[in-house]
């Protein structure tokens, strides 16, 4: 529940602070450079519907998490480890002001604020995972 909420503030801060303004170029400088990357340019309203899906998604899935169905385990440990390397993207990105040397933008980095929840979240839930 605590990563779903997380995830949720994380969307919110990133749709506030134009966070598709750095994800789209970034993402388009690497697939400039290389032909097989895989993430997609978003518009606002796409980004938005999709994220909100996730988020209501995720939701609905915490109650067989809450019970300890095994087959939601390599779920939440993808899941968490997703959501850590988001923290930690975030976070970086603030540290060094670009994402890729053609994308640079003012510090912090859109969705910077609320990382630290998304890394809070991600290691709670793989500490949770691992003492079961």
């Amino acid at each position: 529940m605590f990563l779903c909420l997380a995830l949720a503030a994380h969307v919110t801060d990133e749709a506030l602070t134009g966070f598709l303004d750095v994800y789209n170029p970034t993402v388009s400088a690497l697939r400039a450079r290389y032909s097989w990357f895989p993430m997609p340019v978003f518009s606002f309203h796409d980004f938005l519907v999709l994220m909100i899906s996730v988020v209501i998604i995720l939701l609905l899935l915490t109650p067989f998490a809450m019970r300890g169905s095994r087959w939601m385990r390599p779920l939440a440990y993808f899941l968490a480890v997703i959501m850590i390397l988001n923290g930690l993207g975030h976070t970086l990105g603030t540290v060094f002001g670009r994402t890729v040397n053609a994308v640079q933008f003012a510090r912090p980095m859109p969705g910077f604020w609320s990382s630290p929840l998304l890394l809070a979240a991600g290691f709670y839930l793989l500490y949770q995972l691992g003492r079961e």
